[in-house]
């Protein structure tokens, strides 16, 4: 049998009110949330146990509870969750944060509890010393700071400990595997390194390696992965994959407890590091901590590649805007990145329908296409702008639009919306047709026939 994750640190109950707005206050210009669905789940420390418990392990959870509604409440969540708690016992207030929130995006938040209140004491460290691995989600509200813990902590010798500081927490433990701060938190705990932003972090990292004699300290930089030091090394990077993310909210969260578990399962650090990267960016992905549901797992994230039909849901389902565009993009150049660049900036996701290799000989000749719509599409979706690529047979994209019905359709070059026989086909649901600056003197034609009077 598998020794448990063990989770330390301060939980919290947070809410989400999810509404929508359709109209302003008219006594006030602020937003009117019509209908607010109340969505309670575990915070802080909470989270990061339900995420490591949804990926099928074995949970236990050493915070402090108040005797409360909200810490009643609480408690029943993680119960549900299949987490066990070891509760040390909280003389204060439960700590509880509410998010207002329509299509998809926060309006407002209102935090409850009031300060700090005074966690009980660790009677018996048999919890910790049966860990298979211990996560420290530190929120600054005393757990990690009690001296029964911090003596607990420090006498675990090989079990690996995950430790995800905060401002107005305590330093890790001496001898901590992997210490997670993000940017913020690095440059709290180490002021004063300037010079480039990766040069920096470095410096940041490598002085917190030696105070709190880590093994390894990871500083996340957001939605661009993270940086780890170990030793003297050169500082390892690990890029995030670009998706959407609309709401980033518990990402850390998801960062820490993937490491965690990964380091339970006899990964080091850097691949623990690795897969949390892999791990947070998909959480993101599908929606964050809106997302997270007690008994019910996370939604699978779109991935790279991901269908045009399900990328037009999942921002669909969100309240965005579905922006499309089309054409061959045979040679892709820069006159083709400028248009998709101005084109995914006016909305929330861009698909692409892609003409297929008969569509394209079919308006560009016998010798056309140079590459296979496989290839056309592969080279579009390793660009940024682009979230997915529709391929169609036909010599216009009008049947696909009829089916994916974006609000927006963007074509570049010099056009009218007269010409364009997409225009009252977008505008039969509500949608629009719009046309974009294209760069001069940029064209596969004349790339083309300036390759062949070079040879």
């Amino acid at each position: 049998m598998s020794r448990p994750l063990v989770v330390v640190g301060d939980a919290l109950l947070d809410r989400d009110l999810e509404g929508t707005v359709e109209r302003l206050c008219p006594d006030a210009p602020v937003p009117v949330v019509d209908s607010p669905v109340d969505r309670p789940r575990p915070g802080g420390a909470g989270l990061a146990a339900l995420l490591a418990a949804q990926d099928g392990r074995d949970v236990v959870l050493v915070t402090a509870l108040a005797q409360d509604a909200p810490g009643h409440e609480l408690a029943r969540l993680l119960a549900d969750a299949g987490v066990r708690v070891v509760d040390l016992g909280l003389d204060g207030a439960t700590p509880e944060k509410v998010r207002v929130r329509a299509q998809g995006r926060s309006l407002l938040r209102l935090d409850h509890g009031g300060p700090a209140g005074t966690p009980g004491g660790l009677a018996d460290d048999a919890v910790l010393r049966d860990a298979g691995a211990v996560l420290v989600a530190d929120y600054g509200r005393g757990v990690a700071a009690l001296p029964s813990v911090r003596a607990a902590l420090s006498s675990l010798g090989r079990t690996p400990v995950v430790w995800d500081p905060h401002p107005r927490g305590p330093e890790p433990v001496p001898g901590t595997t992997l210490a997670t701060p993000n940017g913020s938190e690095a440059q709290h705990f180490a002021p004063g390194h300037g010079g480039a932003p990766l040069t920096a972090v470095t410096a940041r990292a490598r002085e917190l390696v030696q105070r709190w004699a880590a093994t390894a300290v990871s500083v996340t930089l957001s939605g661009k992965g993270a940086l780890v030091v170990s030793g003297d090394a050169p500082p390892l990077v690990v890029p995030a994959p670009q998706v959407p993310c609309p709401d980033p909210c518990g990402a850390g969260d998801r960062f820490a407890s993937a490491a965690a578990g990964l380091l339970a399962d006899g990964a080091l650090p850097s691949e623990a590091v690795a897969g949390a990267v892999q791990a947070a960016s998909a959480f993101v992905a599908a929606g964050g901590a809106a997302q997270v549901r007690v008994g019910r797992p996370m939604p699978a994230p779109l991935t790279a590649g991901a269908s045009a039909e399900d990328v037009v849901a999942r921002v669909r389902a969100s309240g965005g805007t579905v922006v499309a565009t089309g054409g061959c993009f045979d040679l892709l150049h820069a006159g083709h990145v400028a248009v998709l660049q101005q084109a995914r900036a006016l909305g929330d996701c861009l698909v692409v329908c892609l003409n297929s290799d008969d569509s394209v000989r079919r308006l560009k000749g016998p010798s056309r296409p140079l590459q296979s719509a496989e290839a056309r599409a592969q080279v579009l979706l390793a660009l940024g702008c682009v979230d997915a690529v529709a391929v169609f047979d036909d010599d216009t994209p009008v049947p696909l639009l009829e089916r994916l019905r974006p609000d927006v359709f963007a074509k570049g070059g010099d056009y009218a919306i007269a010409d364009l026989p997409e225009a009252p086909v977008l505008a039969g649901w509500g949608g629009q047709c719009v046309v974009l600056p294209y760069l001069p003197g940029t064209s596969t034609t004349r790339l083309i026939e300036r390759a062949r009077l070079d040879h």
